[in-house]
């Protein structure tokens, strides 16, 4: 079956374009572009969904996620936490993969309407852009995963539910794990391009150096992933960074990377030049991946309650689309810091 992506690929356009012509939005448009798409959608025998399904109905228990990349173990994670929530109500789970490119959210959007699905979890990205707001607007229930606001005045705030950890207090828990084994030198790595979430920890790490009275000005080293916000890049950004971190004027002693995966290949990389982890460095990474436990030392993490933020954002999905009229909730869940073997143990 034909989607919008096909059509928009046929006529040689924006996904955008497409949307244009099938909500009648033409008059800026030249009449051949507007030809052209109307030649691609007969071609393909394009027929986008006008109406959604009733929430009833049995073939319909069907609805979608929308996360950055597969490939981030953090992703690939939340993924099977969702499917297996979803199989206790008979649901099944459309997966995308957005790569944080518009283009392919919009399209994602509008495959979904086309299948008559009623409701799509986003994972990771700007819930506050026009195309997400819209599609709540045609009745589309839409569940935010990981995109807090602390402040809850944004423009979403009524639109959209939310569940988030405490990206905050993930950074802080990381950190004060570091300072109370004695560390003092203690830097936070990670990728330039920052996402709200990735923001907030780096405020929960700074907001812990002050607390412990240690020096937090400088201490953010960052490395740019050959593709936007890295999400595909992390192990290698972590090699990247080793050699970088180990040219600082001031050694660390202590670092809390924005994930596991950059955190295992930080380790990695300082290892290969000779660190002993944690004699020389302590590591502490952020998401608890399934991979931290087989490192060598394994990473101690900050974990997030997967499990449970997947129920609960299935169950507030299955729950919205049988009555709209619930009220927006936000949900945030707290994270659990991990002990193993890659940071230095207490001294007496």
């Amino acid at each position: 079956m034909a989607n919008i992506r096909d059509v928009a690929r046929l006529a040689k356009v924006s996904i955008s374009s497409v949307s244009n012509v099938l909500n009648n939005r033409v008059s800026q448009m030249s009449t051949e572009t507007l030809l052209r798409i109307e030649q691609a959608i007969r071609d393909l025998n394009y027929r986008p969904a006008r109406s959604l399904p009733s929430a009833g109905d049995e073939k319909n228990k069907i609805f979608g996620l929308l996360v950055p990349s597969i490939v981030n173990p953090s992703f690939s994670a939340l993924a099977h936490e969702v499917d297996l929530a979803a199989r206790v109500f008979r649901y099944r789970v459309l997966l995308g993969n957005s790569y944080r490119q518009e283009d392919e959210e919009r399209a994602f959007i509008e495959d979904m309407f086309s299948h008559g699905v009623r409701g799509i979890i986003v994972a990771a990205s700007d819930i506050r852009k026009t195309h997400f707001i819209r599609a709540a607007e045609k009745g589309m229930v839409i569940v935010s995963y990981d995109n807090h606001s602390p402040d809850g005045i944004s423009n979403h705030a009524h639109i959209f539910d939310s569940v988030s950890m405490n990206n905050i207090e993930a950074g802080r828990l990381a950190t004060r794990h570091l300072a109370e084994r004695g560390c003092k030198n203690i830097f936070f790595a990670t990728e330039t391009t920052l996402t709200l979430s990735r923001s907030h920890k780096i405020d929960g790490f700074l907001s812990e150096l002050r607390q412990q009275n240690l020096p937090f000005q400088s201490r953010i080293i960052e490395g740019k992933a050959s593709s936007e916000y890295g999400d595909t890049e992390m192990f290698e950004l972590g090699l990247i960074l080793a050699p970088r971190i180990l040219k600082l004027p001031i050694l660390p002693d202590g670092i809390v990377a924005i994930n596991d995966a950059l955190g295992i290949g930080l380790m990695v990389g300082l290892q290969a030049a000779g660190i002993r982890i944690p004699d020389d460095i302590s590591l502490v990474g952020i998401d608890n991946i399934s991979l931290s436990n087989l490192s060598s030392p394994a990473l101690t993490s900050v974990m997030p309650p997967l499990a449970e933020m997947a129920q609960r954002m299935v169950g507030r999905l299955i729950n919205r689309i049988a009555e709209p009229s619930l009220p927006i909730r936000e949900y945030l869940f707290t994270p659990m810091l991990i002990n193993r073997k890659s940071v230095r143990p207490l001294t007496s």
